[in-house]
């Protein structure tokens, strides 16, 4: 070994000297550029961490909303369709209200149109009845000759009639 020492001319104290200035520069080193850049390391790996996991809940939460949004969806198109059935229904009753509205007042149309040409031949007969009869009556004065009281008149023209 001594040999090595005197080869490469390495002196004791001289290697003690920069084996304590080795100490003091990794101690400065450690303590003011080491422990700085760990801890910024450290800082940074935990904040992507924290991100990583934000973004894990957000692609979680997105899924989420993306299955309420169907199920919303779904449930909104179940309504839509149960509103137009209903609307689809409800119109049908009131096209059938309608249809026997409709009907029932065409059938009292009829009814009072065919009540009123029952009244009008009524009248109609009574008058002719009292037409005839006057006709009668007039006949039967240039016939007889004399005028007959109003009672008999009646009689007589009842009896033609009924023949």
């Amino acid at each position: 070994m001594d040999e090595l020492i005197k080869t490469f001319h390495i002196e004791a104290n001289l290697l003690v000297a920069q084996m304590v200035n080795f100490a003091i520069v990794l101690w400065a080193l450690y303590k003011f550029a080491y422990k700085p850049v760990l801890k910024t390391l450290n800082s940074r790996t935990n904040k992507i961490e924290k991100g990583l996991q934000d973004a894990d809940m957000a692609g979680k939460k997105l899924e989420e909303i993306v299955e309420k949004e169907k199920e919303v969806i779904t449930k909104a198109k179940k309504e839509a369709q149960e509103i137009a059935k209903m609307a689809e229904d409800q119109a049908k009753a009131n096209s059938m209200s309608i249809v026997l509205e409709a009907r029932n007042q065409s059938e009292k149309l009829l009814a009072s149109a065919k009540s009123q040409i029952e009244q009008e031949k009524n009248k109609m007969l009574s008058e002719v009845k009292g037409e005839i009869a006057n006709l009668v009556v007039l006949a039967t004065e240039k016939i007889i000759g004399e005028k007959l009281d109003k009672n008999r008149d009646r009689e007589l023209i009842e009896k033609s009639l009924k023949q």
